[in-house]
């Protein structure tokens, strides 16, 4: 048997439905912006570049690496918008991406959601098993994970695990009133902000919850229910996703007989800075 002959171009159709089929539209938020939000589905592209953010920085990078699509975890058109200014952000990102024909797909809360998204990438980082539902949403489907550590830990060498594992630098630890001394070992985690979740972590029967964003009543609520809280901020609990979905995305263009380069972006970083 010869070689076999692999497409070097594949449509923006083709990689939105290796999405779709990974994390459905419909598992998405009311609220939320999934799907090709910037570009044409009939778009050829040869190059796919992987990200968190839409930066401008991100938009950069595409250009330099002849990326036709950037696919991203959280969607660079959000909220409705009465005007496309580009002496502002936003506009000034848009006319770049549509100035070079770059399109740009997004998979956010589906992406949270679905077996093998981003929840389920941060638990395995964390090293937790046995893996359930966390909490469930109004169409049925779970939204965080809940798992456990292989052993028993105290909770600040967990923390400084979690600090370590994600790459973040620091986290923020959140001791309860009276017991913080409990080990670790029934883990909540949700990707991104969860602060608003910590009800919910209490009734789960997690021991510690592991989210990011979380606000100052937030945290005094934890610390009244006696749930310790670890924040590792928004970006590092969800940036390893960037990675997972260039290697999916790669595997499923290769499985259907393309050669797709298909890389993440390496410009972007936490926005906070520990002074």
């Amino acid at each position: 048997m010869g070689e076999i002959d692999m497409k070097k171009e594949c449509s923006v159709a083709e990689v939105m439905s290796i999405m779709e089929a990974w994390a459905p539209k419909r598992l998405a938020e009311d609220w939320d912006n999934p799907g090709l939000l910037v570009g044409s589905p009939a778009r050829r592209v040869g190059k796919i570049m992987t990200c968190l953010d839409v930066l401008e920085s991100v938009a950069d990078e595409a250009i330099e690496r002849d990326c036709g699509l950037i696919i991203a975890h959280h969607p660079v058109i959000f909220r409705g918008q009465k005007h496309l200014r580009t002496d502002l952000p936003l506009g000034r990102l848009l006319q770049k991406l549509l100035s070079r024909d770059i399109a740009v797909i997004a998979a956010h809360t589906n992406l949270d959601i679905t077996e093998g998204g981003v929840n389920d990438v941060l638990a395995g980082k964390l090293g937790l098993r046995a893996l359930q539902p966390f909490m469930i949403t109004d169409t049925g489907d779970s939204l965080g994970r809940m798992g456990e550590t292989e052993a028993p830990l105290d909770l600040c060498e967990f923390a400084k695990a979690v600090r370590d594992k994600l790459g973040a630098g620091h986290v923020r630890l959140v001791r309860p009133f009276g017991n913080g001394k409990k080990p670790v070992k029934r883990v909540a985690v949700c990707s991104g902000a969860g602060g608003e979740f910590i009800d919910k972590a209490v009734l789960a029967g997690a021991n510690v919850y592991v989210t990011g964003d979380v606000k100052y009543h937030e945290a005094r609520h934890a610390q009244e229910l006696g749930l310790p809280v670890i924040d590792a901020g928004h970006f590092f609990t969800e940036q390893l996703i960037a990675g997972v979905i260039a290697g999916r995305v790669s595997k499923e263009l290769a499985r259907r007989g393309y050669e797709i380069d298909v890389r993440e972006e390496q410009s972007s970083a936490d926005p906070f800075e520990v002074i």
